[in-house]
């Protein structure tokens, strides 16, 4: 396709994965788009640096391959995924415990044995809550009552021995909380999407999926180094002083970039995270599986280059640990290497800090009732997308984003 020249109809203000599916949905109709950004790459938080040989992601992030705007818009292939195992390692007082699908790796589920993880009467609730959710359509489990993910746990019958062991400190890192206070709607959309697709990297990177998603659109049609100033009557002035002529706009920015150009935008609450990334002389686990804390010290960490070699020069691993908050405290990283000498059984004295990414809007704080969708219109010409939109997750921002260019394309027509 050819680059994008003259006037445009829709101006989208943000290259992360809600502005870039907006985008694509709006140029596959036809319409004439420009999407400015104001850093020097695509994908907001979906970023890879890389430095001395490691392949570092902006905060500690996974792609699910169940996720339908994934398999609508990726050539998941090109990425070319690399699997975490289905399976989750807990650091418990009494040792390792390993949470596995037993459907997958029935090997690996030997601790699925009453008494050992949890007791019959758990594990009995787990498993019906687990079939509900494999079984019913998405459709159904967003029409549920919405409460916190701790009530909906109860009321499957799931004791508060397997909530302390598994759930809380596993779902502290998925849902940046550790009361359980998020959706139950989102939680059982999780827990069906990790049931039926596979956790994976992008061999190089977690950038690879916005990457992608760049290279798919007309050339131009991404600008680069060209942050928004504010919006006009006729489009928006950028930080040059330049004004972009556009009767639409769709801010894609995150939360706090977006209330700055858009008065009146309420947001919610944010959670934050920061990752820190660990250069070892060789992997503390031989395995591409995520280790979690029961004492709640981290919130999960794991060995990137068990997953894709790629992610470490030749000769070097990398572990990747995450933090609730974000922790740029004096002293963090030594504190963190002494928890993770015990949570790995290794000497940590030779690790080598290689970065540390305190992300503040990782995620929305999604507290019942959460609408899992909402519209993207503001006011007049100005719309707004994002996972904060929608849900905190890869899913929620392009489902956002793609619902911003159906009500786009809407307008339009009217």
């Amino acid at each position: 396709m050819g680059a994008v020249e003259g006037g445009v109809d829709v101006l989208v203000v943000g290259a992360g994965v809600a502005g870039l599916a907006c985008a694509q949905d709006l140029v596959a109709a036809g319409v004439r788009v420009r999407v400015l950004e104001a850093s020097d790459g695509v994908g907001g938080r979906m970023r890879t640096d890389v430095r001395d040989g490691f392949r570092l992601d902006r905060g500690f992030q996974v792609v699910n391959t169940s996720y339908p705007q994934m398999k609508r818009r990726m050539d998941l292939r090109a990425l070319r995924l690399r699997p975490f195992t289905p399976a989750v390692l807990l650091a418990t007082p009494r040792g390792r415990v390993r949470f596995a699908d037993p459907t997958r790796a029935p090997r690996q589920a030997a601790d699925l044995l009453p008494g050992r993880l949890a007791s019959m009467r758990d594990l009995a609730g787990l498993v019906l809550m687990t079939g509900r959710d494999l079984l019913t359509p998405p459709s159904g489990l967003k029409r549920a009552p919405d409460r916190t993910t701790r009530t909906a746990l109860a009321d499957a019958a799931i004791g508060e021995e397997l909530v302390e062991t598994l759930f809380r400190p596993f779902l502290s890192g998925v849902f940046l909380e550790e009361e359980l206070e998020t959706s139950s709607r989102f939680f059982h959309l999780v827990w069906r999407s990790m049931l039926r697709g596979t956790l994976c990297l992008p061999e190089e990177g977690v950038a690879a999926v916005p990457e992608q998603m760049a290279a798919a659109l007309p050339e131009g049609t991404v600008r680069l180094g060209t942050p928004v100033e504010r919006l006009t009557e006729a489009g928006a002035l950028t930080a040059y002083g330049d004004e972009v002529p556009a009767s639409l706009v769709v801010v894609a920015a995150g939360p706090s970039a977006a209330t700055a150009l858009l008065h009146g935008l309420d947001v919610p609450p944010t959670r934050s995270v920061t990752t820190y990334y660990h250069a070892a002389p060789a992997s503390p686990l031989g395995e591409p599986t995520l280790l979690v804390d029961t004492a709640r010290r981290v919130l999960n960490t794991v060995v990137l280059s068990e997953v894709s070699p790629a992610y470490a020069p030749r000769g070097r691993s990398l572990v990747a640990t995450s933090v609730l908050g974000a922790d740029d405290r004096p002293g963090a990283e030594a504190e963190l290497r002494a928890v993770l000498a015990e949570l790995y059984g290794t000497d940590t004295d030779r690790w080598e800090p290689v970065a540390a990414y305190p992300v503040a809007e990782a995620l929305p704080a999604m507290v019942p009732p959460w609408p899992l969708t909402r519209t993207s219109r503001h006011s007049l010409g100005r719309y707004v997308c994002g996972d904060y939109r929608a849900t905190g997750s890869v899913q929620g921002a392009m489902a956002s984003g793609a619902r911003a260019a159906r009500e786009v394309l809407a307008d339009l027509r009217v």
